[in-house]
């Protein structure tokens, strides 16, 4: 079983959980407890049929079983406060809640993201793109209806968002005002101040399929 999540792939024959690209360090009955719960999920599990699995034939505490979820959520990165992968049902047990697909384990070539205005392609990178009049943004925009630093475009892999940063004049995409971070699309319309920027996003060409064209 290779299973990707979020930033994470399950690995059950090499037994190792990989999270942002590097190997994580899980001791054997944390990487028990995941296992149990992804192959459980979406059912919540109780905390006696953990018990069951994790500790057969010996009585521990429910908080061996509380100490264990929390290493779990660090591995994985996950906030207690508000999980995105474990869930916590309150007085039953826990479930594996993260949206989950097949790893082929092959490297994948994320997709590239540039901005299109006034006759410019914009190359936007991994993480924030600060969208603005300051000369240091990604996106320099020399008009004084955009601010200093008006919005930023956050890109992770192949998906990307925008924000306003407390701008003068606003940011909207396709007409709507952006009032928190908003996923963009291919072809999506990004007005900053009275600049209309189009994103488009491409497929890149891995190395290994450009030779073999």
């Amino acid at each position: 079983m290779r299973l990707r999540f979020e930033d994470c792939v399950l690995d059950s024959e090499s037994r190792e959980l990989v999270r942002g690209g590097r190997v994580v360090p899980v001791p054997p009955k944390v990487f028990q407890l995941l296992e149990t719960l992804v192959r459980a999920r979406p059912k919540a599990l109780s905390k006696s049929a953990l018990h069951a699995t994790l500790w057969p034939d010996t009585f521990v505490s429910d908080a061996n079983l509380a100490n264990l979820v929390a290493d779990l959520r660090q591995a994985l990165g996950d906030d207690a406060k508000s999980p995105t992968i474990i869930r916590t049902v309150q007085r039953f047990g826990y479930a594996f809640q993260a949206p989950v697909r097949p790893d082929s384990g092959e490297p994948r070539t994320p997709s590239v993201f540039r901005l299109l205005w006034d006759g410019r392609e914009i190359s936007l990178s991994e993480g924030e793109n600060i969208l603005g009049r300051d000369r240091e943004a990604v996106a320099w925009i020399d008009l004084y209806s955009v601010s200093r630093h008006h919005a930023k475009i956050v890109i992770s892999g192949d998906e990307a968002s925008i924000e306003d940063l407390g701008s003068k004049n606003g940011t909207f995409v396709r007409g709507e005002s952006v009032q928190s971070a908003v996923p963009l699309a291919d072809g999506d319309e990004i007005r900053i101040g009275t600049a209309v920027l189009t994103l488009r996003r491409f497929a890149a060409v891995s190395t290994q399929t450009a030779r073999s064209q």
